[in-house]
């Protein structure tokens, strides 16, 4: 229960039993010199004019009702004492001038035991106008003052709207013509009393929100009391009467509220601003804390204060809450400008919009902070201002993060650590750093507000397409370059690709080109490894001994333990490598048919031409075996072999009509070296080049542009080249 305080006597409304403490004033024995006699007389023959202590009073008692800063009743009681003293030696001066006018008009001095003139009117005054009935006290026979330090407010406030009534009749009936003084003397203390009042209901505010426990009978009492003066005045008065001004209390009121909270606000970590050093954990410890009280105050408001003030009408919980919301805001607002670095950028953020603004913070759904009618909670420029700057930090942030996973990556180079294998597949740490780097910035910026997750995108996918190629440099030139680490990196391109792509369409579409390049770059760098096992191997195709060895045995038994490797990529990119292996298989070994170190006559161009078609034989089985799709290289390897097998040379013809259809890559020089290998005569020869290049020419023109893709994709003659001399041995023969 809020206790009442202890306050300094002031001067105060008695009853009659003691008339001369309110009536009699204090003469001042000071001697007066002849200047101070000309101004007594002056004073005497120009009194003040009530007007002036009208508006005097006006304007003080304005102030102490809606001042900036809240006053406790020790200083009202001081100030009323200061103004009350300050209005006796005015009397006393006044007096005295009306004294010494007595002699000079009649000749002779006044008794000292005669009641001055001064003295008479204020007697006359009390009673003519203010009579006992006005200054009676209370029931219990107490002051107005006793009852506003006791904080019987109602009480208080009825006693005082009674001595205002009598003071206005007074006035009325012109019972203070003769000494407007003894007027304003009495309508200070009143107007006084009103500020002490109003002093006391402001100290009341500060204490609701205290550590005790809520006075709900007192709260009621003070809503009534403001209820009362605004029934008691509800206007202006016409003629200016500043006794009967509305004192604004309600106004005075939601100042108290709106102080309160400030001061409630302020106290949290006051002076403790966090320091760079510290980074965001000092900024999220004082937003912690600001919460709690927040939180704790808008609980007890809702739950006790609002249902003690609901009984007079008063919308206790709108106000607080507004206090608080500009409170928080102006707070906020002081730590904005110092906020510094991507971490406590955010920490502001996020407080701002998922804390603060979240259903949860009062702790209640009932209790949740309602979005209209406050205001944001930052002012649109500064959120604004504070997004920008906190992406900028990220930028920098990201690039950051990326170099820290080249790093990660690099260190697991040098300590030799082999990909794992997981549901199959080769898998390097890479592609989940980068996922989880995405998606925890995307999902954070998210949490605020759909532009800053957008802006997020944007500087995580320009990071990303940046990054890709430096990684990719950067792995190709290391020691670590390996098959299982190459289909590895294969692997985390391939689902950077299709994950990003589908989880943020028209985000990531530009890390196509630059991740489609990396997964290029390592297919074809595991493709130069196999290259450079298996090409010396090549060597022996269409030689004497190739005749009677199994040469391409060593070479595909390369290629099957290689296809071991892409049983571990991801069905697309292990197809794609498939094909190439398969199509440079077939291109190396027509390439070294075409160019023979030796040329077969007679039998052995029969046992070349068989040994050949069972190579393309056990080449396509091999393949197929392998899950290559790439059917169209099937036909390659037996069309050359019946060529140079064939002994109707008509039927030369309908072999290179099908083998002209199949690879429309095919040139002119291919087919001469092709019929280089049969030794037809120079008339056949010229006549099957001439067939050759017209059917060429009908295919080019067949083809058409909207073809131009997939002839490019089934490039194999065109990647073959011919030897100058077999032009050479082409004419001999």
């Amino acid at each position: 229960m809020l206790s009442p305080r202890t306050v300094t006597p002031g001067p105060e409304l008695r009853s009659p039993k003691n008339p001369a403490h309110l009536q009699t004033p204090t003469l001042d024995t000071r001697p007066t010199s002849s200047g101070d006699a000309t101004s007594a007389h002056r004073q005497a023959t120009a009194p003040p004019g009530l007007g002036t202590f009208q508006r005097a009073f006006s304007r003080a008692s304005h102030r102490a009702s809606c001042g900036d800063t809240a006053e406790d009743l020790g200083l009202f009681r001081r100030s009323s004492r200061f103004l009350f003293r300050s209005l006796q030696r005015v009397l006393v001066q006044d007096m005295v001038a009306k004294e010494a006018q007595v002699p000079a008009a009649s000749g002779a001095a006044p008794s000292p035991q005669a009641p001055s003139r001064g003295t008479d009117g204020v007697g006359q005054q009390a009673s003519a106008g203010v009579g006992p009935e006005e200054l009676e006290p209370g029931a219990e026979g107490k002051s107005v003052a006793d009852l506003i330090t006791e904080r019987h407010l109602l009480a208080a406030f009825e006693q005082l709207q009674h001595l205002e009534a009598g003071l206005v009749a007074a006035k009325a009936a012109r019972a203070f013509e003769k000494d407007p003084t003894g007027f304003a003397r009495r309508a200070m203390d009143v107007c006084l009393h009103y500020d002490g009042l109003a002093a006391e209901m402001r100290a009341i505010v500060r204490e609701t929100l205290g550590p005790g426990a809520v006075d709900a009978a007192m709260l009621g009492e003070l809503a009534r009391v403001v209820r009362a003066e605004e029934e008691a005045h509800p206007a202006s008065p016409a003629d200016g009467d500043f006794l009967r001004t509305p004192r604004r209390w309600r106004q005075c009121w939601e100042d108290a509220v709106r102080r309160n909270a400030q001061e409630r606000v302020q106290r949290v970590a006051a002076g403790e601003a966090p320091g760079d050093a510290e980074g965001s954990s000092d900024l999220g410890r004082l937003l912690a804390e600001l919460g709690r009280v927040v939180r704790c105050d808008l609980q007890k408001v809702r739950l006790e204060v609002q249902p003690a003030y609901a009984a007079a009408g008063f919308p206790a919980w709108e106000v607080y809450l507004q206090a608080f919301h500009g409170a928080v805001a102006q707070r906020l607002q002081e730590l904005a400008q110092d906020a510094r670095g991507c971490e406590r950028l955010y920490v502001l953020l996020d407080w701002a919009a998922n804390v603060y603004g979240g259903p949860d913070f009062l702790g209640a759904p009932g209790l949740k902070l309602p979005s209209e009618p406050l205001p944001p909670l930052l002012a649109p420029d500064v959120w604004a201002q504070l997004e920008s700057d906190y992406t900028s930090f990220l930028e920098t942030k990201i690039m950051s993060c990326f170099e820290s996973i080249l790093q990660l990556e690099q260190s697991r180079w040098a300590a030799g650590e082999a990909p794992d294998v997981l549901q199959g597949r080769y898998h390097v740490l890479l592609s989940t750093d980068i996922h989880m780097l995405v998606a925890e910035h995307v999902k954070a910026a998210g949490a605020i507000s759909a532009e800053l997750e957008a802006t997020t995108l944007r500087i995580c996918a320009r990071a990303l397409g940046l990054f890709v190629p430096r990684f990719t440099k950067a792995f190709l030139e290391s020691e670590a370059v390996s098959k299982p680490h190459l289909a590895a990196y294969v692997n985390a391109c391939e689902e950077l690709r299709t994950s990003l792509l589908a989880r943020f369409p028209g985000t990531f579409e530009e890390l196509e080109k630059p991740l489609v390049s990396a997964t290029c770059s390592f297919q074809k760098q595991l493709l130069q490894g196999l290259q450079r096992d298996v090409q010396p191997l090549f060597r022996a195709v269409c030689s004497k001994s190739w005749l009677t060895v199994d040469t391409l045995r060593p070479v595909m038994d390369k290629v099957v333990a290689f296809a071991g490797h892409l049983e571990h990529v991801a069905p697309l990119p292990a197809q794609e490598t498939l094909h190439e292996v398969h199509r440079y298989v077939v291109r190396e070994y027509l390439a070294q048919a075409l160019r023979p170190r030796e040329r077969f006559r007679g039998v052995e161009r029969v046992a070349g031409s068989q040994k050949m078609s069972l190579d393309a034989q056990a080449i396509g089985d091999t393949f197929r075996g392998l899950g290559s799709e790439a059917t169209w290289l099937g036909t390659a390897i037996p069309c050359v072999a019946e060529i140079l097998g064939e002994t109707y040379k008509d039927d030369i013809r309908r072999h290179l009509e099908t083998l002209i259809r199949s690879y429309p890559d095919i040139r002119r020089d291919h087919v001469r070296a092709i019929l280089a290998l049969r030794r037809l005569g120079r008339h056949h020869n010229q006549r099957l080049l001439q067939h050759a290049q017209d059917l060429l020419r009908a295919v080019a023109r067949a083809a058409g542009p909207e073809t131009t893709g997939t002839t490019r994709e089934r490039v194999l003659f065109g990647e073959i080249k011919v030897s100058p001399c077999v032009d050479v041995l082409f004419t001999c023969v």
